[in-house]
Protein backbone atom coordinates (compact mmCIF):
# COMPACT_ATOMS: atom_id res chain seq x y z
CA UNK A 1 0.00 0.00 0.00
CA UNK A 2 1.36 3.43 -0.90
CA UNK A 3 0.28 7.00 -0.40
CA UNK A 4 1.13 10.39 -1.83
CA UNK A 5 2.96 12.65 0.57
CA UNK A 6 1.97 16.27 1.07
CA UNK A 7 4.88 17.17 -1.18
CA UNK A 8 3.37 15.08 -3.96
CA UNK A 9 5.85 12.22 -3.69
CA UNK A 10 4.77 8.60 -3.62
CA UNK A 11 5.99 6.77 -0.55
CA UNK A 12 5.67 3.20 0.63
CA UNK A 13 2.94 2.96 3.21
CA UNK A 14 3.34 1.66 6.74
CA UNK A 15 1.95 -1.79 5.91
CA UNK A 16 3.32 -2.57 2.45
CA UNK A 17 3.32 -6.19 1.39
CA UNK A 18 5.85 -6.08 -1.45
CA UNK A 19 8.71 -7.26 0.76
CA UNK A 20 6.60 -8.09 3.79
CA UNK A 21 8.11 -5.06 5.53
CA UNK A 22 6.65 -3.53 8.65
CA UNK A 23 8.93 -0.49 8.59
CA UNK A 24 7.42 2.96 8.62
CA UNK A 25 8.13 5.18 5.59
CA UNK A 26 10.98 7.62 5.73
CA UNK A 27 9.87 11.11 6.76
CA UNK A 28 10.90 14.17 4.85
CA UNK A 29 11.68 17.48 6.46
CA UNK A 30 9.31 20.25 5.41
CA UNK A 31 11.04 22.64 3.02
CA UNK A 32 11.08 26.42 3.36
CA UNK A 33 8.88 26.83 0.29
CA UNK A 34 6.08 24.78 1.84
CA UNK A 35 2.70 26.18 2.93
CA UNK A 36 2.71 29.00 5.47
CA UNK A 37 0.85 28.89 8.78
CA UNK A 38 -0.03 32.58 8.27
CA UNK A 39 -1.94 32.07 5.01
CA UNK A 40 -5.73 32.43 4.98
CA UNK A 41 -8.15 29.98 3.38
CA UNK A 42 -9.80 30.86 0.05
CA UNK A 43 -13.00 32.92 0.22
CA UNK A 44 -15.15 30.15 -1.26
CA UNK A 45 -13.96 27.83 1.51
CA UNK A 46 -14.69 30.39 4.23
CA UNK A 47 -18.20 30.88 2.82
CA UNK A 48 -18.81 27.12 2.87
CA UNK A 49 -17.63 27.02 6.49
CA UNK A 50 -19.92 29.93 7.47
CA UNK A 51 -22.96 28.19 5.96
CA UNK A 52 -22.41 25.17 8.17
CA UNK A 53 -21.80 27.43 11.14
CA UNK A 54 -25.34 28.82 10.75
CA UNK A 55 -27.16 25.49 10.33
CA UNK A 56 -29.25 24.19 13.22
CA UNK A 57 -29.60 20.47 13.87
CA UNK A 58 -32.72 20.22 11.70
CA UNK A 59 -31.00 21.85 8.74
CA UNK A 60 -28.04 19.53 9.20
CA UNK A 61 -30.30 16.48 9.06
CA UNK A 62 -31.41 17.57 5.59
CA UNK A 63 -27.91 18.17 4.22
CA UNK A 64 -27.16 15.50 1.66
CA UNK A 65 -23.48 16.44 1.42
CA UNK A 66 -22.79 15.83 5.14
CA UNK A 67 -20.61 12.74 5.47
CA UNK A 68 -21.85 10.50 8.28
CA UNK A 69 -19.83 7.34 8.77
CA UNK A 70 -20.88 5.02 11.54
CA UNK A 71 -19.74 1.48 12.13
CA UNK A 72 -23.39 0.40 12.18
CA UNK A 73 -24.29 2.12 8.91
CA UNK A 74 -24.55 0.55 5.49
CA UNK A 75 -25.30 3.78 3.63
CA UNK A 76 -23.69 7.20 3.64
CA UNK A 77 -24.17 10.68 2.25
CA UNK A 78 -24.14 11.69 -1.40
CA UNK A 79 -20.35 12.03 -1.18
CA UNK A 80 -18.34 9.21 -2.72
CA UNK A 81 -17.53 7.45 0.54
CA UNK A 82 -16.35 3.88 0.57
CA UNK A 83 -14.88 1.35 2.93
CA UNK A 84 -11.15 0.82 2.61
CA UNK A 85 -10.68 -2.15 0.29
CA UNK A 86 -6.90 -2.38 0.54
CA UNK A 87 -4.88 -4.35 3.01
CA UNK A 88 -6.14 -3.83 6.57
CA UNK A 89 -3.29 -2.60 8.79
CA UNK A 90 -2.17 -5.25 11.25
CA UNK A 91 -2.57 -2.75 14.09
CA UNK A 92 -6.35 -2.72 13.57
CA UNK A 93 -6.44 -6.49 14.00
CA UNK A 94 -4.91 -6.20 17.47
CA UNK A 95 -7.02 -3.45 19.02
CA UNK A 96 -8.15 -5.54 21.98
CA UNK A 97 -4.52 -6.04 23.00
CA UNK A 98 -3.71 -2.36 22.40
CA UNK A 99 -6.67 -1.15 24.45
CA UNK A 100 -6.00 -3.65 27.26
CA UNK A 101 -2.42 -2.39 27.51
CA UNK A 102 -3.63 1.21 27.68
CA UNK A 103 -6.22 0.43 30.36
CA UNK A 104 -4.03 -1.92 32.35
CA UNK A 105 -6.66 -4.64 32.38
CA UNK A 106 -8.44 -6.94 29.94
CA UNK A 107 -11.21 -5.18 28.07
CA UNK A 108 -13.25 -8.41 28.04
CA UNK A 109 -13.06 -9.71 31.61
CA UNK A 110 -11.31 -6.95 33.58
CA UNK A 111 -8.37 -9.16 34.55
CA UNK A 112 -5.29 -7.06 35.33
CA UNK A 113 -3.13 -9.91 34.01
CA UNK A 114 -4.47 -9.12 30.53
CA UNK A 115 -1.48 -10.61 28.68
CA UNK A 116 -2.54 -14.10 29.74
CA UNK A 117 -6.17 -13.72 28.70
CA UNK A 118 -7.11 -15.82 25.69
CA UNK A 119 -10.30 -14.15 24.53
CA UNK A 120 -10.76 -14.00 20.74
CA UNK A 121 -9.89 -10.75 19.01
CA UNK A 122 -12.64 -8.36 17.97
CA UNK A 123 -13.75 -7.93 14.40
CA UNK A 124 -11.51 -5.47 12.55
CA UNK A 125 -13.17 -2.03 12.61
CA UNK A 126 -14.04 -0.34 9.31
CA UNK A 127 -12.04 2.49 7.81
CA UNK A 128 -13.72 4.80 5.30
CA UNK A 129 -12.24 6.96 2.55
CA UNK A 130 -13.64 10.04 0.79
CA UNK A 131 -13.05 10.27 -2.95
CA UNK A 132 -12.53 14.05 -2.94
CA UNK A 133 -10.03 13.94 -0.06
CA UNK A 134 -7.23 11.48 -0.90
CA UNK A 135 -5.41 10.43 2.26
CA UNK A 136 -8.27 11.31 4.62
CA UNK A 137 -9.34 8.19 6.53
CA UNK A 138 -12.31 8.01 8.91
CA UNK A 139 -12.36 5.48 11.76
CA UNK A 140 -15.95 5.60 13.13
CA UNK A 141 -16.53 4.45 16.70
CA UNK A 142 -12.88 3.38 17.01
CA UNK A 143 -12.46 3.84 20.77
CA UNK A 144 -14.70 1.78 23.09
CA UNK A 145 -16.42 3.43 26.03
CA UNK A 146 -13.89 2.41 28.69
CA UNK A 147 -10.98 3.72 26.59
CA UNK A 148 -12.73 7.06 26.04
CA UNK A 149 -13.28 7.47 29.79
CA UNK A 150 -9.70 6.48 30.59
CA UNK A 151 -8.38 8.90 27.97
CA UNK A 152 -10.38 11.76 29.48
CA UNK A 153 -9.16 10.82 32.97
CA UNK A 154 -5.53 10.97 31.93
CA UNK A 155 -5.80 14.12 29.84
CA UNK A 156 -7.83 16.17 32.33
CA UNK A 157 -6.80 14.85 35.72
CA UNK A 158 -3.14 13.97 35.16
CA UNK A 159 -1.88 15.94 32.13
CA UNK A 160 -3.75 19.18 32.83
CA UNK A 161 -2.16 19.11 36.30
CA UNK A 162 1.36 18.89 34.84
CA UNK A 163 2.92 22.39 34.53
CA UNK A 164 4.97 21.25 31.51
CA UNK A 165 1.75 21.14 29.50
CA UNK A 166 0.79 24.77 28.88
CA UNK A 167 -2.76 25.99 28.30
CA UNK A 168 -4.34 29.10 26.82
CA UNK A 169 -5.02 30.26 30.39
CA UNK A 170 -1.27 30.56 31.10
CA UNK A 171 -1.11 33.48 28.64
CA UNK A 172 -3.19 35.73 30.90
CA UNK A 173 -2.97 34.20 34.39
CA UNK A 174 -0.52 32.79 36.88
CA UNK A 175 -1.92 29.28 37.09
CA UNK A 176 -1.69 27.50 40.48
CA UNK A 177 -1.84 23.73 40.68
CA UNK A 178 -3.91 21.47 42.93
CA UNK A 179 -2.25 19.61 45.81
CA UNK A 180 -1.61 15.87 45.48
CA UNK A 181 -4.67 13.66 45.63
CA UNK A 182 -5.37 12.48 49.20
CA UNK A 183 -3.73 9.17 50.02
CA UNK A 184 -1.63 9.11 46.83
CA UNK A 185 1.66 10.39 45.51
CA UNK A 186 0.03 11.38 42.24
CA UNK A 187 -0.99 14.89 41.19
CA UNK A 188 -4.31 16.27 42.28
CA UNK A 189 -6.98 17.23 39.78
CA UNK A 190 -8.49 20.61 39.02
CA UNK A 191 -11.81 18.80 39.47
CA UNK A 192 -10.95 17.95 43.10
CA UNK A 193 -12.70 19.84 45.90
CA UNK A 194 -9.23 20.90 47.12
CA UNK A 195 -8.75 22.93 43.91
CA UNK A 196 -11.90 24.97 44.41
CA UNK A 197 -10.17 27.84 46.21
CA UNK A 198 -7.08 28.16 44.00
CA UNK A 199 -6.22 31.78 43.18
CA UNK A 200 -5.55 32.66 39.52
CA UNK A 201 -3.62 35.93 39.47
CA UNK A 202 -4.17 37.94 36.26
CA UNK A 203 -1.01 39.02 34.40
CA UNK A 204 -2.75 42.10 32.99
CA UNK A 205 -6.13 43.67 33.51
CA UNK A 206 -8.13 40.49 33.11
CA UNK A 207 -11.14 39.62 35.22
CA UNK A 208 -10.55 37.31 38.15
CA UNK A 209 -11.55 33.68 37.69
CA UNK A 210 -11.96 30.65 39.92
CA UNK A 211 -11.48 26.97 39.15
CA UNK A 212 -15.11 26.44 38.21
CA UNK A 213 -14.90 29.28 35.69
CA UNK A 214 -11.59 27.91 34.40
CA UNK A 215 -13.03 24.47 33.67
CA UNK A 216 -16.40 25.63 32.38
CA UNK A 217 -15.47 28.52 30.07
CA UNK A 218 -11.83 29.65 30.10
CA UNK A 219 -9.96 26.45 29.28
CA UNK A 220 -9.77 26.17 25.48
CA UNK A 221 -6.66 24.07 24.88
CA UNK A 222 -3.75 22.15 26.40
CA UNK A 223 -0.50 21.42 24.55
CA UNK A 224 1.20 18.06 25.09
CA UNK A 225 4.79 17.34 24.07
CA UNK A 226 5.88 20.09 21.67
CA UNK A 227 4.50 23.34 23.10
CA UNK A 228 3.16 25.18 20.06
CA UNK A 229 3.56 28.97 20.04
CA UNK A 230 0.26 30.30 18.73
CA UNK A 231 1.60 33.82 18.12
CA UNK A 232 4.72 32.88 16.17
CA UNK A 233 2.98 29.77 14.79
CA UNK A 234 5.99 27.59 15.42
CA UNK A 235 7.44 25.18 17.95
CA UNK A 236 10.05 26.68 20.31
CA UNK A 237 13.68 25.67 19.86
CA UNK A 238 15.08 22.98 22.12
CA UNK A 239 13.81 19.57 23.17
CA UNK A 240 10.06 19.50 23.86
CA UNK A 241 8.62 18.12 27.10
CA UNK A 242 7.98 14.36 26.96
CA UNK A 243 4.70 13.28 25.41
CA UNK A 244 2.55 11.24 27.88
CA UNK A 245 3.92 7.76 27.29
CA UNK A 246 0.72 5.73 27.64
CA UNK A 247 -1.19 7.94 25.18
CA UNK A 248 1.80 7.96 22.85
CA UNK A 249 1.95 4.14 22.87
CA UNK A 250 -1.80 3.85 22.28
CA UNK A 251 -1.74 6.13 19.24
CA UNK A 252 1.44 4.78 17.69
CA UNK A 253 0.12 1.22 17.87
CA UNK A 254 -2.92 2.22 15.80
CA UNK A 255 -1.72 4.94 13.42
CA UNK A 256 1.37 5.25 11.15
CA UNK A 257 2.99 8.23 12.86
CA UNK A 258 4.95 9.25 15.94
CA UNK A 259 3.06 11.13 18.65
CA UNK A 260 5.39 14.04 19.46
CA UNK A 261 3.03 17.00 19.90
CA UNK A 262 -0.68 17.38 20.54
CA UNK A 263 -3.26 20.05 21.13
CA UNK A 264 -6.28 19.10 23.23
CA UNK A 265 -9.14 21.43 22.25
CA UNK A 266 -12.22 22.04 24.41
CA UNK A 267 -15.52 23.17 22.91
CA UNK A 268 -18.98 23.98 24.17
CA UNK A 269 -21.95 24.19 21.76
CA UNK A 270 -21.71 27.51 19.95
CA UNK A 271 -17.90 27.51 19.91
CA UNK A 272 -15.91 26.89 16.74
CA UNK A 273 -12.44 26.33 15.33
CA UNK A 274 -11.69 28.48 12.29
CA UNK A 275 -10.29 27.06 9.05
CA UNK A 276 -6.52 26.54 9.19
CA UNK A 277 -3.70 24.21 8.15
CA UNK A 278 -1.24 22.41 10.42
CA UNK A 279 2.01 23.14 8.59
CA UNK A 280 4.52 24.03 11.32
CA UNK A 281 5.90 20.52 11.73
CA UNK A 282 9.17 19.55 10.05
CA UNK A 283 7.69 16.56 8.26
CA UNK A 284 4.55 15.59 6.38
CA UNK A 285 3.68 12.54 8.46
CA UNK A 286 -0.01 11.94 9.15
CA UNK A 287 -2.05 13.95 11.62
CA UNK A 288 -4.47 12.13 13.96
CA UNK A 289 -7.65 13.57 15.44
CA UNK A 290 -9.73 11.83 18.14
CA UNK A 291 -13.19 13.09 19.17
CA UNK A 292 -14.78 12.73 22.61
CA UNK A 293 -18.14 13.99 23.85
CA UNK A 294 -20.61 16.05 21.81
CA UNK A 295 -20.90 15.56 18.05
CA UNK A 296 -19.37 18.12 15.72
CA UNK A 297 -19.16 19.03 12.05
CA UNK A 298 -15.60 18.93 10.73
CA UNK A 299 -14.91 20.65 7.38
CA UNK A 300 -11.89 19.69 5.28
CA UNK A 301 -11.04 21.25 1.92
CA UNK A 302 -8.40 21.85 -0.73
CA UNK A 303 -8.26 24.28 -3.65
CA UNK A 304 -6.91 27.63 -4.79
CA UNK A 305 -8.45 31.06 -4.23
CA UNK A 306 -9.64 31.28 -7.83
CA UNK A 307 -10.61 27.62 -8.12
CA UNK A 308 -13.56 26.82 -10.38
CA UNK A 309 -16.48 24.69 -9.22
CA UNK A 310 -14.93 21.63 -10.86
CA UNK A 311 -11.64 22.17 -9.02
CA UNK A 312 -12.96 22.85 -5.52
CA UNK A 313 -12.91 19.95 -3.09
CA UNK A 314 -14.46 20.25 0.33
CA UNK A 315 -16.12 17.73 2.63
CA UNK A 316 -18.24 18.34 5.75
CA UNK A 317 -17.99 15.34 8.10
CA UNK A 318 -20.00 14.60 11.24
CA UNK A 319 -17.78 13.28 14.02
CA UNK A 320 -19.08 11.42 17.05
CA UNK A 321 -17.54 10.46 20.37
CA UNK A 322 -14.91 7.77 19.83
CA UNK A 323 -14.37 8.59 16.14
CA UNK A 324 -10.88 9.19 14.76
CA UNK A 325 -9.53 10.85 11.61
CA UNK A 326 -6.19 10.32 9.89
CA UNK A 327 -5.02 13.12 7.59
CA UNK A 328 -2.21 11.78 5.43
CA UNK A 329 -0.83 12.22 1.93
CA UNK A 330 -2.62 14.90 -0.05
CA UNK A 331 -5.01 15.73 2.80
CA UNK A 332 -2.21 16.28 5.34
CA UNK A 333 -2.00 19.99 4.50
CA UNK A 334 -5.69 20.45 3.76
CA UNK A 335 -7.61 23.35 5.26
CA UNK A 336 -9.84 22.18 8.10
CA UNK A 337 -11.98 23.54 10.90
CA UNK A 338 -14.99 22.95 13.15
CA UNK A 339 -17.93 25.25 12.32
CA UNK A 340 -20.45 23.48 14.55
CA UNK A 341 -20.61 21.60 17.85
CA UNK A 342 -24.03 20.04 18.31
CA UNK A 343 -25.73 20.47 21.71
CA UNK A 344 -27.29 17.53 23.56
CA UNK A 345 -25.38 14.93 21.54
CA UNK A 346 -22.91 13.62 24.13
CA UNK A 347 -23.51 9.87 24.63
CA UNK A 348 -25.62 9.22 27.73
CA UNK A 349 -22.98 6.96 29.32
CA UNK A 350 -20.39 9.78 29.08
CA UNK A 351 -22.52 12.75 30.17
CA UNK A 352 -21.78 12.49 33.90
CA UNK A 353 -17.98 12.42 33.50
CA UNK A 354 -15.87 13.05 35.60
CA UNK A 355 -18.24 11.75 38.28
CA UNK A 356 -18.40 8.21 36.89
CA UNK A 357 -17.35 4.78 38.19
CA UNK A 358 -14.92 4.89 41.08
CA UNK A 359 -14.74 8.70 40.77
CA UNK A 360 -18.46 9.28 41.21
CA UNK A 361 -18.14 10.60 44.75
CA UNK A 362 -14.76 12.30 44.36
CA UNK A 363 -15.89 14.54 41.49
CA UNK A 364 -19.58 14.81 42.39
CA UNK A 365 -19.46 18.63 42.17
CA UNK A 366 -18.76 18.38 38.41
CA UNK A 367 -21.24 15.63 37.58
CA UNK A 368 -22.57 16.30 34.07
CA UNK A 369 -19.56 18.40 32.96
CA UNK A 370 -19.03 16.35 29.82
CA UNK A 371 -22.69 16.61 28.79
CA UNK A 372 -22.02 20.04 27.29
CA UNK A 373 -18.46 19.51 26.05
CA UNK A 374 -16.53 18.23 23.08
CA UNK A 375 -12.88 17.31 23.64
CA UNK A 376 -10.64 16.82 20.63
CA UNK A 377 -7.15 15.30 20.80
CA UNK A 378 -5.18 16.44 17.75
CA UNK A 379 -1.79 14.71 17.44
CA UNK A 380 1.09 15.20 15.04
CA UNK A 381 4.71 14.21 14.44
CA UNK A 382 7.09 17.16 14.70
CA UNK A 383 10.39 15.86 13.37
CA UNK A 384 11.63 13.89 10.39
CA UNK A 385 13.48 10.64 11.05
CA UNK A 386 17.24 10.82 11.09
Amino acid sequence: MSYVSAAGQVERGPHSVGNATEERPRKRAKTDDGPSAFEKPPDWMKNFYKRYQKFNKYALEAKLDLVECDSKSSSFSRHLVKACEGQIPEELKKLKQTFSEFLGWCTDCGDVDWKKCEHPEWATPPVYLIHDMPGLSIYPNLLPQNVQIALLDRLLHRDLSNPEHQTNVHTHYEVPYPPPAPGTNGPGSFFDASAKDLVYKPKQSHAAINTERLLDKKLRWITLGGQYDWTAKEYPAGPPPPFPNDIKTLLEKIFPMKAEAAIVNFYSPGETLSMHRDVSEECAQPLVSVSLGCEAVFVCGRGAEDATASETRISPIKLRSGDALLMSGESRYAWHGVPKVLPETCPEWLQDWPAVGKNEERFAAYKGWMKRKRVNLNVRQMFADE
